[in-house]
């Protein structure tokens, strides 16, 4: 029986930077999905999330040699995956400095909604009878845009990107104890509100409050 091999990503960018096109659309296909969650959730707008994501796959073929060079250099670097989120990371900020977005559940879906369900487990409700609906979808929703930026940013990044404490870190041009406490902020915060949550009322059964603690 032969193992299948998959090739590291760095493989497939030290291929790609020789011409091999089909080892960017393997790169490509590994990583757009959690990209591209990262990212429209983090501005909420499919359209701009959209122009975010086309750019940051655009620099990564335009710098995909020095990246290599670098890679293949230094003694330490930084993963592809990691690289890549802060190239989404600092497009996405950039975007977001220019206009504020709104909150819609419109491109909210069951298969969206997996760190959800892991906060609703830890949030007292056991398996939460997946979100009571489109109503509670929105209040989380609601309550991750009313997060202080770097706490959503660490979120999201560990949540739809699954970025390791190390790697938002590096990411965030932050020390890891600030990675880790933005990251513990956010999700105590979100667990407050799916424990206020009050499913007969399809409300709060006391508003939850958000501190402004980074």
């Amino acid at each position: 029986m032969t193992d299948t091999f998959e090739p590291t990503d760095l493989a497939l960018m030290q291929r790609y930077a020789q011409g091999d096109v089909a080892a960017f659309e393997v790169l490509l296909k590994r990583h757009e999905t959690a990209l591209w969650r990262f990212i429209v959730k983090s501005l909420r707008d499919a359209a701009a999330a959209e122009d975010v994501m086309q750019d940051t796959w655009i620099t990564v073929t335009q710098q995909a040699a020095r990246y290599v060079e670098n890679a293949v250099s230094a003694e330490q670097t930084a993963q592809f995956r990691t690289w890549l989120f802060t190239l989404a990371r600092s497009r996405t900020v950039d975007h977001l400095r220019k206009q504020k977005p709104e909150v819609s559940t419109e491109d909210f879906s069951n298969s969206q909604s997996d760190w959800l369900g892991n906060l609703a487990a830890d949030s007292g409700f056991g398996p939460l009878r997946q979100l009571e609906g489109r109503e509670q979808a929105g209040a989380l929703l609601q309550a991750l845009q009313e997060l202080p930026d770097d706490q959503r940013e660490a979120f999201l990044l560990q949540a739809e990107g699954g970025l390791s404490v190390e790697e938002i870190a590096a990411s965030c041009q932050v020390s890891f104890e600030t990675a880790k406490s933005r990251l513990r902020y956010a999700r105590s915060k979100l667990k407050a509100y799916l424990a206020a949550w009050s499913p007969e009322r399809q409300g709060f059964a006391m508003q939850p409050r958000l501190e402004a603690s980074s």
